[in-house]
């Protein structure tokens, strides 16, 4: 598993998520030189900036931000409900003949 993040640069936490088989793969800071394959940084990118246009809908559509649960289960109850309407806002995307159209997929017939 790979895991990637500016912030999480620590050796020990490296040390740390070995034990679990996770291999943390950080972006570099401008002054670090990078070793790696360029190929794999560059879809180690990608993935990231996938990840974070997913988490940018989610919190502009479903303002996951604004948290209002009292207690542990509201709060996992109302984070799977959300995440359940984007895994459908997604497939019905992937499979609308005019994709993109977040606010007409549930809508139109």
């Amino acid at each position: 598993m790979l895991l990637g993040d500016k912030g999480y640069l620590s050796r020990d936490l490296s040390e740390e998520l070995k034990q679990y088989d996770i291999s943390l793969q950080t972006a570099f800071r401008s002054n670090m030189k990078d070793s790696r394959n360029p190929t794999m940084v560059h879809s180690l990118q990608r993935v990231r900036r996938l990840i974070e246009t997913v988490i940018g809908q989610l919190s502009e559509r479903f303002h996951i931000e604004k948290v209002r649960a009292r207690d542990m289960w509201h709060l996992t109850s109302r984070i799977n409900r959300k995440l359940l309407a984007h895994t459908v806002c997604f497939w019905l995307n992937r499979h609308s003949p005019d994709p993109l159209q977040f606010d007409t997929l549930v809508t139109e017939h």
